[in-house]
């Protein structure tokens, strides 16, 4: 049963206003149904829209962040709760353990570095649970073709292209994590 979703995004601000209003609609859509959205716990960029958005619907946030972010004031203020670490990997494996799925939102190298963790973690068995990448504006699309690339060269198996699920909106993603078996 899904009650809590893990959202790796970006704490970027000056982006296109697009990836904007899919954090906003997914965080939206997330706390209407009840669910705690786990996140990095960022003041800004998507982070911020994704929470204040569940927030404003009704749902709860968790946010995972280390301490030297906490002391830097690049945490949000008013989350449901607020859990520090002390290393960025405690971050990720605690985000990935108190969720019971996650999608990706577009973002830069953080965001891309846990959605790739993720995904090695599904592959070796460590993480069975949904797993969707939200592709706004077909911002995964080279990645996704690097995939291909790399299962065409043998370097992963077909079926780990199965791994994760590919949505193009908000609505589809949370669809995607309640349907998912993979």
């Amino acid at each position: 049963m899904i009650q809590s979703v893990c959202v790796y995004c970006a704490s970027s601000a000056d982006i296109d206003i697009a990836y904007t209003e899919d954090a906003r609609e997914l965080g939206r859509l997330l706390g209407q149904r009840g669910l705690r959205v786990v996140n990095g716990a960022g003041n800004a960029g998507l982070m911020r829209v994704v929470s204040d958005a569940t927030l404003e619907a009704g749902g709860v946030v968790t946010g995972v962040i280390p301490r030297f972010m906490v002391e830097r004031s690049w945490c949000h203020p008013s989350l449901t709760e607020l859990i520090q670490t002390e290393t960025m990997h405690e971050r990720k494996q605690l985000m990935a353990k108190l969720s019971d799925a996650a999608v990706a939102l577009p973002g830069g190298y953080g965001t891309l570095e846990e959605l790739l963790e993720v995904i090695t973690w599904k592959q070796l068995g460590l993480y069975q649970k949904p797993l969707v990448v939200l592709n706004t504006n077909n911002y995964y699309d080279p990645l996704l073709e690097m995939f291909h690339r790399a299962e065409t060269d043998n370097f992963i198996r077909e079926k780990h292209l199965r791994l994760w699920q590919i949505a193009q909106t908000p609505e589809e993603a949370v669809q995607k994590i309640f349907q998912s078996g993979v």
